[in-house]
């Protein structure tokens, strides 16, 4: 499945992941299976950051 998501910025899309990885430690003592998949989406996300090419000045 892919998603196609308009940000204003890497940054913004960098924060989301940020979010991603902080509700999945919280999450983890109640429900892990759910933290997981949070770390998934988030290390997918990071990933998919990875491949953007740096733009030029």
């Amino acid at each position: 499945m892919a998603v196609s998501i308009r940000l204003q910025s890497t940054d913004d899309l960098a924060e989301i992941v940020e979010a991603l990885l902080t509700a999945a430690e919280a999450k983890e003592e109640h429900a892990p299976e759910l933290a997981l998949r949070w770390r998934w989406l988030a290390n997918d996300i990071g990933d998919a950051l990875d491949t953007i090419p740096t733009p030029t000045q």
